[in-house]
C-alpha cells in the first residue's frame, strides 16, 4: 500500500534503509511550560559508579547529556568517561539502560570507561551480528550480539563495549547510526580494525558473557511518574506510557533495528509522539519530517512504522 507522499520533502539523508544487522506533539501553551520545567528541576536522583562509590546525588537536568556532566561533577571525573547509565542495578544490563524517562524513584548508575582492546577481524559475513546503540551524546556501544554471528564468534567483544575506532577511525563521538553505517559498508573478505573500550568492572564476580536482553524483557519506566529528558527544551514530568504507547514504541524500536541497524528508545518514542493525533499515514509522514527530517526515513519504513502505531491501538501487539 503505498504512501502517496509525491511531495514529502527529502533532506540529506543521514541514514537510508537497511544498514547493518546490528544496533534511543505539540508543544504546551507558553503560559504553562514554565511549571512542569521548574517541577522537573527540583528533583533529586541518587546515583553511584557501576563499579562502586559513595551514593552521590543529582538534580537540575534536562537532556542524558546534562546528566552526564552531573554525575561526572559528583564524582570528580570527566562527562567523557561515562559510556552509559543503568537504571536499579550496577550490572552491564541493556534491559535497564536509561533511556528518554527515568522513574521518579530509580536509582542511577553510571558505567565509566575501563580496558581499552584492539582487535583485527576477517569480515566473512554479510552480517555482522551487532546491534549498535549510544547514550544520547554520543559514544556508540554494543547493546546485543546476535547469537551465532561472526560477532559471537569473536570472544573479546561483549555486550556494552564502547566502540572506539573503526579502522583507525575515531567514532567515540558519533551517534548509532553513523557507526552502523561504517560497520555496514566495511568490505566483505577484508580484515577490519576495532578499538573498543570495556565497562569498568568491579571486583566482584563477573557474570558470564552476555549477549544482551531480549526487547520484551525491557522496562521504559519505573513509578507512576518519570522525568521526561530531552534534547531540546526543558525536562518534564509526565505519566508513566500508557500499555497502548508503551508496546508502540518497543514496536517501533524493533523496526528501527531492522531498517536502520540501531536501537535508540527516545527516538522511538519522538516518532509514536508523532503520530498521536494523525489521521493518516500521509499526515504522520509529514510530522516525521517537521520533527525529523534530517534522518529522511524511507516511505517503506515510515508506513511500517504508521502501521505498528495502529496496530498497538488496536490492541494487536503482544
Amino acid at each position: 500500500m503505498p504512501l502517496g507522499l509525491g511531495t514529502r520533502k527529502k533532506g540529506k539523508s543521514k541514514e537510508t534503509s537497511k544498514l547493518v544487522d546490528s544496533e534511543a506533539a505539540s508543544p504546551p501553551p507558553a503560559a504553562e511550560a514554565p511549571a512542569p520545567a521548574a517541577s522537573a528541576s527540583r528533583l533529586q536522583f541518587h546515583t553511584q559508579l557501576a563499579h562502586g562509590s559513595p551514593t552521590g546525588r543529582v538534580e537540575g537536568f534536562s537532556s542524558a547529556r546534562e546528566l552526564y556532566a552531573k554525575i561526572a561533577d559528583v564524582f570528580g571525573i570527566a562527562p567523557t568517561e561515562i559510556m552509559f547509565c543503568t537504571l536499579n542495578t550496577h550490572k552491564v544490563d541493556m534491559d535497564k539502560l536509561l533511556g528518554a524517562q527515568i522513574g521518579l524513584e530509580d536509582f542511577i548508575f553510571a558505567h565509566v570507561k575501563g580496558q581499552r582492546k584492539e582487535l583485527e577481524i576477517l569480515k566473512s559475513d554479510d552480517v555482522l551480528g551487532l546491534t549498535v546503540t549510544d547514550n544520547g551524546a554520543g559514544c556508540p556501544f554494543i547493546k546485543r550480539i546476535r547469537e551465532g554471528s561472526l560477532m559471537d564468534r569473536t570472544k573479546m567483544i561483549c555486550v556494552g563495549d564502547h566502540i572506539e575506532s573503526i579502522n583507525g577511525k575515531d567514532v567515540s563521538d558519533l551517534r548509532h547510526y553513523e557507526v552502523a553505517k561504517m560497520l555496514k559498508d566495511l568490505e566483505k573478505g577484508q580484515v577490519f580494525k576495532l578499538k573498543l573500550i570495556e565497562p569498568m568492572k568491579s571486583f566482584e564476580k563477573v557474570a558470564a558473557r552476555s549477549k544482551g536482553g531480549t526487547l520484551t524483557e525491557a522496562k521504559i519506566s519505573r513509578g507512576r511518574e518519570t522525568l521526561r529528558l530531552r534534547n531540546k527544551g526543558p525536562a518534564t514530568v509526565e505519566e508513566m506510557l500508557s500499555e497502548v504507547e508503551e508496546k508502540a514504541v518497543k514496536k517501533v524500536d524493533e523496526l528501527l533495528e531492522t531498517y536502520m541497524g540501531i536501537r535508540d528508545i527516545e527516538l522511538a518514542a519522538t516518532m509514536v509522539e508523532a503520530g498521536r493525533d494523525k489521521k493518516n499515514p500521509d499526515e504522520f509522514a509529514v510530522a516525521l519530517d517537521e520533527t525529523l527530517g534530517d534522518f529522511a526515513f524511507p516511505d517503506e519504513f515510515v508506513f511500517d512504522v504508521w502501521g505498528a502505531i495502529g496496530d498497538a491501538k488496536q490492541g494487536r501487539l503482544e
